[in-house]
């Protein structure tokens, strides 16, 4: 924080050509950890430069807290109007109307969301421009138990058929329970020709796999086998964003991770928290995904090589 107004009981903080004013900065937020919304707000203006390019041009669906964990949560879509006026909105159409997103393109917007108490960051698999085509798709891996080596052995077995399809892979903890496998595409195909690839790899790779992998949406129909996850990609769905808080014990962060430490047996899906920013400003210094292509690839190529394997 730059400076502390004694009579308001507020900071401020710089970012950018603005000054941001922090509320509250003495709350506690995370009550089992003592960590308050400085600390939120100084985790956030640390990743900053790493995170609010994961953020820019999409739609975000923000995981607020005013009271701190154990207070009430509530998922914010509408913009409210109080919101500075230099902040981004996103007009999409739902369902019998619309609704204005938050878009967060900068690190000043960063900073006074966090001052909201959003806790955690979830952000669309499209931009706000071309909303009805994603230029992401995600495999969300959660483990069937207590056990994470399930999930990392799904997420090399998924990657290697990724590999067999000519598609990248960026792998991410997600701070919760699992890792998301996410696949950048070229944004030109849309939210049902993406689903409906995820959904037929992810069917391919369960083939191959049946007694540890499933594509069976019901729990009861699972057993002890990992389910990959295709649901989250639809129009309006979101995926916790990099470099996020979790609404957690804890302060655990939704932190990438390169390829070789997915072979690391320590690894969880927590592996990264709030409360040592250092090691997460070592793993954002790693550039985990440094090796990710520029641009997002075409399935075009990937849906003929897909379908020879079907």
């Amino acid at each position: 924080m730059n400076a502390t107004d004694t009579g308001t009981g507020t900071e401020t903080v710089r970012a950018g050509r603005r000054t941001v004013r922090i509320h509250r900065p003495e709350k506690v937020l995370f009550p089992d950890d003592g960590l308050t919304k400085a600390d939120v707000v100084g985790y956030y203006r640390r990743v900053a430069v790493a995170m609010v390019p994961q953020l820019r041009g999409r739609p975000l669906m923000l995981e607020r807290l005013p009271e701190g964990l154990g207070g009430p949560q509530f998922m914010q879509k509408d913009t409210p109007g109080h919101y500075p006026d230099w902040i981004r909105r996103a007009e999409v159409t739902k369902e019998g109307g619309t609704v204005t997103h938050t878009v967060c393109d900068d690190k000043a917007t960063l900073l006074f969301l966090a001052d909201q108490a959003c806790l955690t960051f979830h952000r669309w698999l499209s931009r706000a421009g071309r909303p009805d085509h994603p230029d992401r798709l995600v495999f969300d891996l959660d483990p069937p138990g207590p056990d994470f080596e399930a999930v990392r052995e799904a997420a090399r077995r998924l990657c290697g058929l990724l590999d067999e399809l000519g598609l990248p892979a960026a792998l991410m903890t997600t701070g919760s329970k699992g890792l998301h496998v996410i696949v950048p595409l070229d944004g030109k195909s849309d939210f049902d020709t993406v689903r409906g690839f995820a959904q037929d790899a992810a069917e391919v790779l369960a083939a191959r796999h049946p007694d540890r992998l499933t594509t069976a949406v019901r729990k009861k129909s699972r057993g002890d086998r990992l389910y990959l996850d295709v649901q989250r990609n639809a129009y309006a769905q979101t995926a916790v964003a990099p470099w996020s808080l979790r609404a957690k014990a804890g302060g655990p962060v939704a932190a990438p991770i390169s390829r070789q430490q997915l072979d690391d047996p320590q690894l969880t899906a927590r592996s990264w928290t709030v409360k040592d920013v250092a090691g997460v400003l070592e793993q954002v210094a790693a550039r985990p995904w440094s090796g990710a292509p520029a641009r997002g690839r075409s399935l075009r190529t990937a849906r003929r090589r897909l379908d020879a394997l079907r």
